[in-house]
């Protein structure tokens, strides 16, 4: 018997690394693109947006597809295979001598992608059927604090080693994923195929699934709103009266609040499946998110914002975790990677359309976007209490595995 708690030791650490390691580059990727040609201030901003954003724009439409291939042949040879695609485009990033050459290995590195989904699949799969949320919670964790220090040690050595090297060390921290992965990793007993499912699920059939549609939606619409801040907050807190010096030590404090919170919230949702429904936690969650950002909406003071900051992150974390959970409850063991492809789908198309929401809203009036935000948690609380069903145990979930 494998240990589960090796497995999720070892996905937790690769996510954590590997995520770091995409998000190292981001800090100093504008002033790259300069100097690669572009001068223009517009175009090297057009620049650096498309290259961020077409990385997990087509990474939400492959992962289905490859989380059906993990289904056929196991979430961690392609892994394996993500992560050693991922060395090979940060070195080749190192180097490129046009802007488009960027455009294009992201690109890349967005169809060899499939990291996200796979790692929650491997943890889900391997934790016993009671410990699903914590296994899942703890990999969302390590998936969000990854990004949250990976551009503060990109900042930070970019000038210690020049642009071009930091690509390198990128590099360097996908290496490290793969041999944790790949030493401290155990694929779990795979189970045979029952007669009624030799034949491959259509994708129809798994968007039927119990309550799967509305859980995409909830990951969607919870994204839609946490990715929403990051283009507008260093604008809202200059015109509620803060001074050109104050708003970027105030919106990198909001920022690491908001991250920090909804990483605690990654693991409250655990402790709150034990006693309530995932459409309870949901519902509320999401509720209480909505008060707090109209909280944060109407408030100047320091203490105001940075509280009602924290609660909307707490109450966020919760709830992804726990559509996750919800949609881990429902999906067969044999479509499991294809089904979080598609849940993973939905939050990335969500962190994709986000931005250009919320710049777009932003155009008429910034604080209408944390209006917006408002709204749409609101109805996203309705629509769980409303539709979400809640009747069916998990279906064909993992078996239960020794806790050494």
């Amino acid at each position: 018997m494998h240990s589960w708690k090796r497995n999720q030791a070892a996905i937790t650490a690769a996510a954590f690394v590997g995520f770091t390691g995409f998000t190292l580059v981001m800090p100093f990727l504008p002033l790259y693109i300069r100097e690669l040609g572009v001068t223009e201030v517009g175009d090297i901003a057009l620049w650096t947006g498309m290259t961020l954003g077409v990385s997990p724009a087509i990474a939400a439409l492959t992962a289905p597809l490859w989380g059906r291939v993990g289904d056929r042949f196991g979430n961690k040879l392609l892994v394996q295979r993500s992560l050693v695609s991922f060395i090979v485009v940060m070195v080749a990033m190192a180097y490129v001598t046009k802007a488009w050459h960027l455009f294009a290995l992201r690109a890349i590195q967005g169809f060899f992608a499939g990291y996200g989904p796979l790692t929650l699949s491997m943890a889900a799969l391997s934790a016993p059927r009671d410990k699903v949320a914590s296994a899942i919670g703890t990999v969302q964790t390590a998936q969000r604090m990854g990004p949250t220090l990976g551009p503060v040690i990109g900042g930070m050595l970019a000038p210690a080693v020049g642009l071009r090297n930091a690509f390198f060390v990128a590099a360097g921290f996908y290496v490290i994923a793969f041999i944790l992965l790949t030493v401290l990793y155990r694929d779990p007993p795979r189970v045979a195929p029952t007669a009624n499912r030799r034949q491959r699920t259509p994708f129809a059939s798994i968007l039927a699934f119990e309550n799967f549609l509305l859980v995409m939606l909830v990951l969607f619409g919870l994204q839609l709103v946490d990715r929403s801040f990051g283009p507008v907050l260093p604008l809202y807190l200059g015109q509620i009266g803060f001074s050109p010096g104050e708003v970027p030590v105030m919106a990198g404090i909001l920022f690491s609040i908001l991250a920090f919170t909804a990483a605690l919230g990654n693991q409250l949702s655990a402790r709150l499946l034990k006693r309530h429904s995932p459409r309870a936690v949901i519902a509320w969650a999401v509720l209480v998110a909505a008060a707090a950002l109209a909280l944060f909406t109407v408030s100047t003071a320091v203490w105001l914002l940075a509280v009602s900051m924290a609660a909307v992150g707490l109450c966020i974390g919760t709830s992804i975790t726990t559509a996750f959970a919800a949609g881990n409850a429902v999906i067969p063991r044999d479509v499991h990677a294809t089904a979080f492809g598609f849940l993973t789908g939905a939050s990335l198309i969500g962190v994709a359309v986000s931005p250009v929401m919320s710049g777009l809203v932003a155009a008429r009036s910034i604080r209408a976007v944390f209006v917006a935000g408002t709204v749409t948690l609101v109805l996203l609380a309705i629509v769980v209490r409303r539709v979400m069903v809640e009747r069916n145990p998990p279906v064909e979930s993992a078996p239960a595995v020794e806790e050494s």
